[in-house]
């Protein structure tokens, strides 16, 4: 099959790479040095699987800033902008979507699209409605952040939103070019397919919530932390995954899925959507207490990333906690490698480690790293695992 790529983030380039295992895909970005890096086979992401799938010489993908030839090219065209969320109107800022569907259909009236963005619930049934147009199908992504192609290669489960022929041919395209054999395909309707999406997002977001505040209540009564994880986690209902503790929850989704599935709330009781956004609010105030409670005069921040191995620091929750303790007067020095500018929000950056690590009168690590090791008794972090 011949597909047609917009947008080239994590979602929209480890769909490119997967699908070009045996279909033919040409994949476009707005960005013209994102995609002459892709074309000189670099990727601008930190992704081990992206990096091994550049280097390879047997896919078939092209990268282009062509925008009406990759309309025309594909069979199918899947649009993974970004839509982020919008605090004033409390939805999905959905433009990019649109803008690309607007601009296709111009060109090719006939155009199907495959929507991998974020969207609300409802969103593809309106677009529908407003484009007088049956060729628009929501398929939801689950990708971790920096695992993006890996998780496409071994997915946790395939999900279209249309029960028909057609929904069960790109349910099979995505299927074929995975590496698992035993992928769960599910077709449900449209707007089902959003709130899958969603409501899975929260549910992630509400599992940090709960050990956070597990970890916030250890804390505050002196009680170890790790050994009531360890033994709630020993409940095969309830499991040892995902309960590292952290700052609270950041990243590309889940602070905005938690508050667009809030929104969309709207008129229905609830109680628990509205209590996980809260919840990680309080717990950056719970933290930035306890750093301010040591008195420090400086500061160190290190790594804006949420996890290891990462190079994204969109909404991460240590910036919330760094404006807590700024608000208090505190000076506040960053130590991030991948910044290349001179400060952040008014912080000074500092390049040089030793000199960041000598400055601080306290550290903070969202997550634990060895190079900090001379300088543990510095460090405040809530990483009680050492991994993410």
């Amino acid at each position: 099959m011949k597909i047609s790529v917009f947008g080239l983030g994590y979602v929209g380039l480890a769909n490119a790479l997967l699908l070009s295992q045996n279909e033919k895909v040409m994949a476009y970005d707005i960005v013209s040095e994102k995609i002459e890096t892709l074309q000189n086979k670099q990727s601008p992401l930190d992704d081990t699987e992206i990096h091994e799938f550049l280097d390879r010489d047997d896919l078939n993908v092209d990268f282009t800033t062509n925008f009406e030839e990759s309309v025309l090219f594909g069979d199918y065209l899947i649009i993974a902008t970004p839509t982020d969320y919008d605090e004033k109107k409390n939805y999905f800022n959905t433009s990019t979507v649109e803008d690309v569907i607007e601009r296709a259909l111009e060109i090719r009236p006939d155009s199907t699209f495959i929507i991998k963005s974020t969207v609300p619930v409802g969103y593809t049934l309106e677009l529908k409605e407003k484009y007088k147009t049956e060729n628009i199908i929501f398929s939801p992504e689950f990708l971790r952040e920096g695992r993006a192609l890996y998780d496409n290669l071994h997915p946790s489960r395939i999900i279209v939103g249309e029960c028909s022929d057609r929904g069960q041919e790109i349910a099979e395209m995505f299927n074929r070019n995975s590496e698992d054999t035993d992928t769960s395909v599910l077709l449900t309707h449209s707007t089902e397919a959003e709130a899958i999406k969603l409501f899975s997002n929260t549910y992630l977001a509400l599992r940090v919530a709960y050990f956070n505040e597990l970890d916030t209540y250890a804390e505050s009564r002196g009680l170890d932390t790790k050994q009531i994880i360890e033994g709630v986690g020993l409940d095969p209902r309830i499991g040892t995954h995902y309960n590292n503790p952290s700052f609270g929850y950041g990243g590309y989704c889940l602070p905005k899925d938690t508050k667009q599935l809030r929104a969309n709330y709207n008129e229905v009781p609830s109680n628990i959507i509205g209590a996980i956004v809260d919840s990680n609010t309080t717990r950056k105030d719970f933290i930035a207490d306890q750093i301010l409670g040591m008195k420090p005069k400086t500061v160190g921040v290190y790594r804006l990333t949420m996890k290891a191995h990462s190079d994204n620091f969109r909404y991460s929750s240590i910036q919330g906690v760094m404006k807590r303790i700024k608000a208090k007067g505190i000076e506040v020095v960053v130590y991030e490698p991948t910044l290349e500018e001179e400060t952040f929000y008014n912080s000074r950056v500092i390049k040089d480690f030793n000199e960041f690590k000598a400055i601080s009168d306290v550290i903070v690590s969202n997550r634990y790293e060895e190079e900090l090791k001379d300088v543990e008794d510095k460090v405040y972090t809530r990483d009680i695992f050492g991994r993410d």
